[in-house]
């Protein structure tokens, strides 16, 4: 099990947007304008602080390309494409996957399929793994939370889009404290 005392390193961490794509947002029910946004803020985090990204789309032929808002955030990288429901079944992900990063930042759809199952795979290997719960959605909330309750229990860190990003800042002070502090208001 984890330590779930564990603080996200800004050092240690990589961030994973998993399947914000346009064809399956269009399904969710509650809050996916929150998701979306908290998905930004971690991008434009991620990216002022140097922190490692990827971004995975299932079956892009038919759940559509990943959500133009946060395709602007992506730096030009191009998505790990995936069948297989946890993105380490997609070799491309694994080879993407910093072996020196031992903690994976976990955010996007659906959090009782793709995000559980990438969630318990990345345990078994070791990884320290956050999820964000107001960064993941499914379209039952009654499944979120399910997944959720599992992924804590399996020692998976239940965390914040706030509270994560000023643990990857650690100091209240300089340029990437002040526009990150922008982007959370």
């Amino acid at each position: 099990m984890t330590n779930v005392a564990c603080m996200a390193d800004p050092n240690q961490s990589q961030l994973v947007i998993v399947d914000m794509q346009t064809k399956l947002s269009s399904v969710m029910t509650d809050h996916i304008a929150d998701v979306v946004k908290n998905c930004a803020i971690l991008l434009q985090s991620a990216a002022l602080l140097e922190i490692p990204t990827i971004f995975t789309e299932q079956y892009p032929k038919g759940l559509g390309p990943t959500l133009p808002e946060l395709s602007l955030y992506m730096a030009g990288k191009k998505p790990v494409e995936k069948t297989a429901f946890s993105c380490c079944g997609e070799p491309a992900f694994n080879r993407q996957l910093l072996g020196d990063h031992q903690q994976v930042v976990l955010a996007g759809m659906e959090a009782h399929i793709c995000l559980l199952q990438t969630a318990l795979d990345l345990l078994t290997q070791g990884k320290v793994v956050f999820v964000l719960e107001d960064a993941v959605i499914s379209r039952n909330p009654e499944k979120k939370r399910n997944a959720l309750n599992r992924m804590r229990e399996a020692g998976v860190i239940i965390s914040n889009t706030e509270s994560l990003v000023f643990e990857w800042l650690g100091v209240a002070e300089g340029g990437a404290f002040k526009k990150i502090s922008q982007l959370v208001r």
